[in-house]
């Protein structure tokens, strides 16, 4: 679920609108997303790494809003 959630990035986000220039948003094909699942799921319980993955789909999230609001 964890996995799920950090490739699809559906991250709770603030609903603020970003002003200046918005950092774009890079998409991954569905093999990339799979062989990154994998690897996720191979890391040890309590690993950093997916700490740091989750605020990087909050990230990706608001990156998205400020260019599609």
């Amino acid at each position: 679920m964890i996995v799920t959630s950090l490739l699809s990035a559906c991250a709770t986000v603030s609903s603020e609108r970003f002003t200046g220039v918005c950092p774009p948003v890079v998409e991954y094909d569905d093999g990339f997303q799979a062989r990154a699942a994998e690897e996720i799921q191979a890391l040890p319980e309590r690993s950093a790494i997916v700490d740091m993955l989750s605020d990087y789909a909050v990230m990706r999230e608001q990156a998205r809003v400020c260019i599609f609001p």
